[in-house]
């Protein structure tokens, strides 16, 4: 039974691990510079240390770090593998922190740099979806309520839309950013310690903006901060779910709207005739597991008094390849929506005659008839197929068809991606790497 309960204990930590792996190195290097400064390393061990560790850092890089059978995690074959390399120096890297803030830090690191990489997958997204709605600004499609035919609409509303959407994920995204961007190391089990720890040290080290002060709230954080990382997530998902299930029902020949890339549909065991869009079927399942997150880690964590306790181990199992899932999602929205195919004829269909009814009764009651009056005139015509559109629009409100502000929408989302500080972070981690 004892080797059950181990592997019950463990579970898939050693696997979760792997993605903490070059993090857990870079804390550590950050961690023994700090040591050696309050005098618990000598230059020369510090010099020796580095040196180890940037190989093992590399190793990471390369894909070739394993965590062994027998070795509970990152952290003990981090240590184990300096203990065989320099002897007794390697025990010594430990001294000032508990595993409990060294995995707080790798989970910030790590989370760090998959931010930055979502960021870049979304903004190609927006990107994308700017550039079709310029290009396709000028071709109407029906515009629906109660999935009923209402008003015009066009493909340069319908691309933009999403863009904008994008606009407001990434408000979430970089209040995820601010939050990860804080230093827990140093808050050891959760209260501190009796070395005199340059906690602004390692937080400069690191390039985080600020440190987590208080050492019981930088343990508390562990599940806040993957929750409130998880809602950024899903908030960028439920964009793109929706966008993925436009799509696929735009592409149905009831609709044919749009053409998807052929490389992105696959056929049917039975069927000749059928393409069916795989590849955006599987990009709104995705993006609804991943809007169910949130709710995943809170029902872990949300129960838990302060300190740290063992239930937290598991949100990793879920969160981890999170982030996998959602750059899968972005750079395979992306690859269609710039591939997509519009249908710019679709009006020419007289079934999509009564959506320009709303058009005819703003102008009856432009010419000063009242509207209620003009609104059961063009019914009655309707009724009685007496009823002939106008498909000249001349619409030029901020946000129309004919006035989509889209170096607005452009504007509004390079302020948000101007926030984000990558770059004292990218140094930093240079420097570290460098010294």
């Amino acid at each position: 039974m004892t080797q059950e309960i181990e592997q019950f204990t463990i579970g898939r930590d050693r696997e979760m691990d792997l993605y903490l792996a070059p993090y857990d190195v870079l804390g550590s290097m950050a961690h023994i510079t700090m040591l050696c400064s309050i005098g618990l390393l000598t230059k020369d061990e510090l010099a020796l240390l580095l040196t180890e560790l940037r190989d093992i850092y590399c190793q990471c890089l390369r894909g070739e770090f394993v965590i062994e059978e027998g070795v509970e995690d990152v952290h003990s074959q981090v240590e184990l593998i300096l203990t065989r390399r320099l002897g007794d120096v390697g025990k010594k890297i430990h001294s000032g922190r508990s595993r409990n803030d060294q995995v707080l830090v790798d989970l910030r690191l790590f989370i760090r740099a998959e931010l930055k990489e979502v960021f870049l997958l979304t903004r190609s997204l927006f990107d994308a979806l700017i550039r079709q709605s310029e290009r396709y600004k000028d071709v109407l499609m029906p515009g629906y309520t109660h999935l009923q035919i209402a008003m015009p609409s066009s493909f340069g509303l319908w691309f933009g839309a999403y863009a904008e959407s994008l606009v407001d994920d990434m408000q979430y995204l970089l209040a995820a950013w601010r939050v990860v961007n804080r230093n827990p190391l140093g808050s050891a089990a959760g209260y501190g310690s009796s070395f005199p720890l340059d906690r602004q040290m390692t937080t400069d080290l690191l390039g985080f903006s600020s440190m987590d002060y208080n050492v019981v709230y930088a343990q508390m954080g562990r599940g806040k901060t993957e929750r409130n990382v998880a809602f950024s997530l899903a908030s960028i998902a439920g964009t793109v779910a929706k966008l993925a299930y436009d799509a696929c029902l735009f592409s149905n020949q009831n609709f044919g709207f749009v053409h998807l890339p052929d490389d992105c549909t696959t056929g049917s065991s039975i069927m000749p005739h059928k393409k069916n869009p795989d590849v955006f079927e599987l990009t709104r399942a995705k993006c609804n597991k991943l809007q169910a997150l949130p709710q995943t880690i809170t029902l872990i964590m949300n129960n838990l008094p302060s300190g740290y306790f063992r239930d937290l181990q598991i949100i990793k199992e879920s969160f981890l390849p999170a982030f996998d899932e959602m750059k899968d999602c972005l750079r395979m929205a992306t690859y269609i929506i710039e591939r997509i195919e519009v249908n710019e004829h679709i009006l020419d269909n007289p079934m999509y005659d009564p959506i320009f009814s709303v058009e005819t009764v703003n102008r009856l009651a432009a010419s000063g008839v009242p509207f209620r009056d003009a609104y059961r005139q063009v019914g009655l015509d309707i009724e009685a197929g007496r009823f002939a559109p106008e498909k000249n629009l001349h619409h030029t409100h901020a946000g129309s068809i004919g006035n989509l502000c889209n170096d607005h929408i452009t504007a509004l989302m390079d302020d948000v991606c101007n926030e984000f500080d990558f770059a004292q972070v990218d140094r930093s981690i240079e420097t570290l790497l460098n010294s």
